[in-house]
């Protein structure tokens, strides 16, 4: 078997877009991927056309060879650009190969470990329902809930938001009881002295973890934080490669790993970076809120790893999207089924999506109050 050609189609979703890549080969097999920077998509579709011709006329069945291909054949490391270039055409690889065996990809990734995965979902951004939200979730079934520091309109008052956030996570808490497993995300919009005060200010009603407390260039900051409080604490979302984990997770400095498959250069790396957080006891939280190409790719890697905490599930793509999809794995409030087809377990009319082709979006901008430009 050989590759033979890939495709790029961009999907409209929930105001944003969807970038999946199909990886074709002679014997028509082929295999889907899917981008998980939303932000940069048009660079990154730069980055698979020029990998993706280093893959022409190879054997898609040699993963991690052509992986090494990808990251290392042009000298400079690939970034987190490149890895998400590498992390679709890497899956799409993954799901030739499955179905080119005949089984599901959790198989050749040593098997299931568990009977399901464990999934959580969003409450949304609009403050003045989210409890309503939360309730009606918990009545359907899930188990863990994630909402975000709020803020309003494209400002951000850091100190503001540190204190709405302190707020609602207690409102949350004491409206779904201590069964309910509660996660907040910073979104790397607090610099370390909000950070801080609010991690303490909520350690009473004990998140499962306080996501991306602090921005993710400068890894140092971590430590400080460790240092000054007691939540559990998660990141890696933005991570592109096991060497930008690495230090997180040899200094045991967060407590679940927040791997994205379709950022952290696809399902070979990711397994990588799943067995060095088992050697620090720390557990899998994969990002996930984009489309059913990564969430399958993540059941995967979480059906095969014995260190998983929770995957996120935010919400099924939008209708006229969802039709493009013709196969993908079942999710239940609260957890993930095994999937039972070959390969990832998704499939798509292929046809369909090139008539939804979307233009790649642009995420939101933040302004400081002072108009400086800052995170979203």
């Amino acid at each position: 078997m050989k590759i033979t050609g890939w495709e790029i189609l961009t999907l409209p979703d929930h105001g944003d877009s969807m970038m999946l890549v199909v990886v074709d080969t002679d014997e028509g097999v082929y295999g889907l991927g899917e981008v998980g920077i939303r932000s940069r998509q048009r660079a990154v579709a730069g980055g698979i056309d020029h990998l993706g011709e280093l893959l022409i006329g190879e054997d898609p069945m040699r993963v991690e060879h052509l992986w090494q291909v990808m990251f290392r054949r042009g000298f400079f490391p690939a970034d987190r650009i490149l890895g998400a270039a590498i992390a679709a055409l890497d899956v799409a690889l993954w799901d030739i190969r499955g179905k080119a065996l005949g089984v599901p990809i959790y198989q050749l990734l040593g098997g299931a470990n568990r009977d399901f995965v464990p999934c959580y979902t969003h409450l949304g951004d609009d403050v003045s329902v989210l409890l309503d939200r939360a309730a009606d979730l918990v009545a359907r079934g899930w188990r863990h809930l994630r909402f975000a520091v709020p803020q309003e309109g494209d400002r951000l008052d850091q100190r503001a938001s540190m204190r709405a956030g302190i707020e609602l996570f207690h409102r949350v808490r004491e409206a779904v009881g201590d069964e309910i497993e509660l996660i907040l995300d910073v979104h790397t919009r607090l610099d370390p002295p909000e950070a801080v005060t609010l991690c303490r200010e909520i350690e009473s009603a004990r998140p499962y973890f306080v996501e991306d407390p602090l921005r993710s260039e400068g890894l140092d900051s971590y430590r400080m934080l460790r240092t000054r409080t007691g939540v559990p604490l998660a990141a890696g979302e933005q991570f592109g490669s096991k060497w930008e984990f690495q230090r997180l997770l040899e200094q045991d400095l967060i407590d679940y790993a927040r791997v994205d498959v379709g950022v952290a250069s696809g399902l070979t790396e990711a397994k990588k970076i799943a067995a060095m957080a088992e050697a620090h006891y720390i557990k899998l939280a994969t990002h996930n809120p984009l489309g059913p190409v990564t969430a399958a790719s993540s059941l995967h890697l979480n059906l095969a790893c014995p260190n998983v905490g929770v995957q996120e599930h935010q919400n099924d793509p939008e209708p006229v999207t969802a039709a493009v999809f013709t196969q993908r794995p079942e999710v239940r409030p609260g957890r993930a089924e095994i999937p039972t087809g070959p390969g990832l377990g998704v499939d798509i009319d292929r046809a369909a999506a090139r008539e939804l082709h979307a233009r790649a979006a642009e995420r939101p901008h933040l302004r400081a109050t002072d108009g400086a430009f800052t995170n979203w």
